[in-house]
């Protein structure tokens, strides 16, 4: 039976252009390669990963009652995921997330939050009536719901798991609930807790630092190139990544922890699990675009066989 995952998070259209050169204060650069618009957003981006990799996917978010919103849950519906309890509203634009990637597929980015920010409890709750087998969030968006979302679920038994992006120090973490995995990147983790983890030794002292704001199960900071960094505080194990050339790092972090929740639940694993994410990474990365990079679960298995 397919794993049940309830994403309740941010839904975007992104504004995507490649410059060779980020302009700096005050600089006009001239870039003629081009933009284009593509699905995207944090809790999107995971949604659409976990319908992928083989789960049922169900999206709670909140999109604004006009033509981007429209075009998102169309396609969203496409992908199969249940937007059920996904709302249109009159009064807040679609977010829009403005992503400016460079020659070396890093990425900076701008969010819009706008309907975001408004996702009704009510849809929260029905969604967590229909039973899912977990909880997946980010931080895109308002704090309140997150919070909401997290300890209505703990009340349920259903295990939360947050990707700790984007990161933001004023965010009460003490008000969640015991979480199963608490995910955040490199640059997330230093923000909470103003430790870099560059090695072994510093994504200890990170992790351990990461326990004393917010309790959770299982750390699992993002390394970018390097994998990941796993810990339930008694053991710990860094889980290299793969090879593979680095075109865009949009969705990578969202579809790396959607993809290690979903296997997780199947396989009860958290190693492996790692691991099954950073190929999904991996992918995701060699890619241009945030939705459209995101593969699926026979791509998954094929590059993993290659490597067995």
């Amino acid at each position: 039976m397919k794993k049940r995952i309830l994403t309740v998070s941010s839904a975007n259209i992104d504004l995507v252009s490649n410059v060779g050169t980020f302009p700096k204060a005050g600089q006009t650069v001239i870039e003629r390669s081009g933009y284009t618009y593509l699905p995207g957003g944090k809790g999107a981006n995971s949604a659409v990963a976990v319908a992928r990799l083989g789960g049922e996917s169900v999206f709670c978010a909140a999109l604004g009652n006009d033509s981007n919103g429209t075009a998102l849950l169309a396609l969203y519906n496409n992908e199969g995921i249940d937007t059920s309890f996904l709302s249109l509203l009159d009064d807040y634009p679609t977010g829009l997330a403005a992503v400016m990637v460079g020659d070396d597929g890093n990425n900076r980015i701008i969010v819009y939050p706008g309907a975001n920010l408004h996702i009704p409890e009510k849809k929260i709750t029905e969604a967590l009536d229909s039973s899912p087998d977990a909880l997946f969030m980010q931080l895109e968006i308002a704090p309140e719901a997150v919070v909401f979302a997290a300890n209505e679920a703990a009340k349920r038994n259903i295990p939360v798991f947050i990707d700790a992006g984007p990161a933001d120090r004023s965010f009460s973490l003490a008000s969640l609930p015991m979480l199963e995995v608490f995910s955040p990147n490199e640059s997330e983790t230093e923000i909470f807790t103003g430790i870099k983890p560059t090695d072994e030794d510093s994504c200890e002292k990170a992790a351990k630092a990461l326990s004393r704001l917010v309790r959770s199960h299982y750390y699992v900071i993002k390394l970018g190139g390097r994998g990941c960094y796993v810990t339930d505080l008694s053991c710990s194990v860094t889980v290299p990544t793969f090879p593979g050339k680095v075109v865009d790092t949009t969705a990578a972090g969202d579809s790396f922890t959607a993809a290690l929740t979903l296997e997780f639940l199947r396989s009860g694993n958290i190693a492996s699990a790692a691991r099954y994410a950073n190929a999904v990474g991996t992918l995701v990365v060699g890619k241009r675009g945030a939705t459209p990079s995101i593969p699926t679960a026979s791509e998954v298995n094929a590059f993993l066989k290659a490597f067995s």
